[in-house]
């Protein structure tokens, strides 16, 4: 890779609807150049292109995926398609040479991580899970806040997540949980993710961003297919440094309102990020309170999380850094959300450790 490139060329496989965020965000971004678009379906990456960037002329439109990862101007690529397909177009684009940014989860299961893992290091190309929420500066305040010892130690993180299932959207429970169908693998991966970031940040036994539970207790909703629709649950995830105990509460579902939120409670006070999902003109919100009453509320400027995501990516390959979500991370995430699943469809607890 030339570092003097100014801009990665991004190829998209698939006509996802996520590309109606994605596609714009990699558009916009002052790193990366959009060139090429495919689908299986005939004529949907281009009334895609056409939908989302009306105007936008110098990108390839593809009717099959195989000859989007042959086109040799297409530097990295974006996998938004469905789960249980991550691995086998992430491994195709690896073994054709480019960079892949892959839609969460990364994958279903650790070893197929590890497969991945193992093709980018072959092949020399970086792999990142895609957690848009992360790059939202309104995160980096929170974790400010946690590590200048505000709201004291870090005891106990409560997320949920969720959002009301409409026929448009009934694919994502066709399917059951063993080939990826169901909330767990499509909005779980952001509780869970957020928990585990979110005890990192109080964890004084170990120096890691993320913190890692020790056993999972869940229970869920399926469906006749057996697709999780709701899932709760608790994640123990030990004792800190003092011998207190640190929980991790999740709320996960397609039967409620759009909800995108997690609050961390310490021995000194709270604080809590009102939508982790927020949309490019939304304006987000952080409060946090003390033990004395003191009560605070932050707001910030709108962001493009997607738009900053492409831009961390594409800043790692032009400059040969490391992504900020690694495969170790993935491969944690995975293994929650696996024993989450676990848990619930036995109706017992799940050691991790």
């Amino acid at each position: 890779m030339n570092t003097a490139q100014k801009k990665l060329k991004w190829g998209i496989l698939g006509a996802a609807r996520v590309n109606e965020r994605l596609l714009p965000a990699i558009i916009e971004a002052s790193n990366a150049e959009l060139v090429a678009i495919a689908s299986r379906r005939t004529g949907a990456a281009k009334a895609t292109l056409e939908k989302y960037a009306l105007g936008c002329s110098d990108v390839n439109c593809y009717d099959d995926l195989d000859t989007l990862l042959a086109d040799t101007h297409v530097q990295a690529v974006y996998c938004p398609m469905a789960n249980q397909e991550h691995v086998q177009w992430a491994l195709k684009a690896i073994h054709a040479g480019k960079h892949v940014l892959i839609e969460k989860p990364m994958a279903l299961s650790v070893a197929d991580i590890e497969t991945i893992e193992q093709a980018s290091i072959k092949n020399k190309v970086k792999v990142m899970e895609g957690f848009m929420y992360r790059f939202h500066p309104q995160h980096a305040r929170v974790k400010e806040i946690v590590e200048s010892g505000l709201v004291g130690d870090v005891l106990s993180v409560r997320a949920s997540y969720s959002f009301l299932m409409k026929p448009a959207r009934m694919y994502r429970i066709a399917s059951g949980f063993r080939q990826g169908g169901g909330a767990m693998w499509d909005i779980g991966p952001y509780a869970i993710h957020s928990l585990r970031w979110c005890l990192g940040l109080g964890n004084k036994l170990q120096n890691a961003p993320f913190s890692e539970p020790k056993s999972v207790i869940a229970h869920a909703k399926f469906n006749e297919v057996g697709a999780d629709l709701v899932t709760s649950g608790v994640l123990d995830f030990g004792l800190d440094a003092a011998g207190r105990a640190r929980f991790g509460h999740f709320d996960v579902s397609f039967e409620r309102s759009r909800k995108s939120e997690y609050e961390i409670i310490g021995t000194k006070g709270w604080v809590k990020c009102h939508a982790a999902w927020v949309f490019q003109n939304d304006t987000p919100v952080i409060s946090w309170a003390l033990e004395d009453g003191t009560f605070a509320e932050e707001r910030f400027a709108p962001s493009n999380h997607f738009n900053l995501e492409i831009e961390h990516f594409s800043d790692c390959v032009l400059n040969d850094k490391t992504p900020l979500l690694g495969f170790a991370d993935a491969k944690a995430n995975c293994k929650v959300i696996a024993a989450v699943l676990e848990s619930a469809e036995n109706n017992r607890l799940v050691h991790l450790v």
